[in-house]
């Protein structure tokens, strides 16, 4: 004769659970309202922007599509998008061997050197402006991508080799040696065992240094003229003129500059908290 078995427990959320679920939602929420007003503002006609209304009595979408033909949002953002790229490259080729060195070889001077990369990042842009101004000016490379691609490489290169060099510093040096002795040089143990090991610390340095060189305003307007070739965030400073703004494409255009970043940084997230808990735990 079967007997009948009572229904399993179950365990109810304790209330510690709910609210801190409750408050992470509620920041959450906090974080992402400003870019909802965004969104709002930008789609709001032109004659309600200056309403106390929150919401519009009708969304006009027309600022999205105007904004690319009205200013030159177009060329700011491939201007934007060379610099990041081409900056974060120059970053990676001189950090990735200086990074090695300093992990692998300790030599005389090692740590003198690692404090003084770690004070460059100490320097604010503003206060290097008129020295940097001058040093590109003589080499005639103002107004230029490349004078941008320089200068942000220059800025965002001692975090990049901080956070490579812990990173690789935490993979043993044994996996190298055994793959010396499959047969691999150093170069050739290098690229097949420590930098795919190192991946995580590479996608966080990449990250880093494409959102910084991707936000900065202020080299972008000391070093480039031409409005064309100002990066996007000099070119969504220069909507707002002297005697009015137009606010719709304000918004719209920071709507747009936002949304690469956004998906870059959402689709490599868990890469980069690996990278920057490198060398945490021995």
């Amino acid at each position: 004769m079967a007997t009948l078995q009572p229904p399993p427990l179950t365990r109810r959320p304790r209330a510690r659970t709910v609210l801190l679920t409750a408050l992470a939602w509620a920041l959450a929420a906090l974080f992402v309202l400003p870019y909802v007003e965004m969104l709002i503002t930008g789609a709001r006609p032109a004659g309600q922007l200056r309403d106390n209304a929150y919401l519009p009595t009708q969304f006009d979408f027309s600022s999205f599509t105007e904004v690319w033909s009205e200013t030159t949002l177009g060329q700011n953002l491939q201007t934007t998008l060379l610099v990041a790229g081409g900056s974060t490259l120059l970053v990676l080729l001189v950090a990735l061997p200086a990074a090695y060195y300093t992990a692998r070889v300790r030599f005389r001077g090692r740590k003198a050197f690692l404090l003084l990369v770690l004070v460059t990042q100490m320097f604010q842009p503003t206060a290097l402006q008129v020295g940097l101004y001058r040093e590109f000016f003589a080499l005639d490379l103002l107004d230029t991508p490349i004078v941008l691609v320089l200068a942000n490489a220059a800025f965002n290169l001692a975090f990049a080799i901080w956070i490579l060099s812990a990173y690789i510093g935490s993979i043993p040096m044994e996996l190298e040696e055994a793959a010396m002795i499959d047969g691999n040089g150093r170069l050739g143990a290098l690229f097949r065992v420590t930098l795919p090991l190192a991946l995580p610390g590479v996608v966080t340095a990449v990250i880093f240094t494409f959102i910084s060189a991707w936000n900065e305003f202020i080299m972008g307007l000391t070093l480039t003229n031409s409005p064309d070739r100002q990066p996007l965030t000099v070119g969504i400073n220069n909507m707002i003129g002297a005697y009015s703004v137009q606010w719709n494409y304000v918004f719209a255009a920071s709507l747009v500059a936002i949304v690469p970043v956004v998906v870059l940084f959402a689709v490599i997230e868990r890469h980069v908290v690996s990278g920057l808990t490198a060398g945490s735990v021995k």
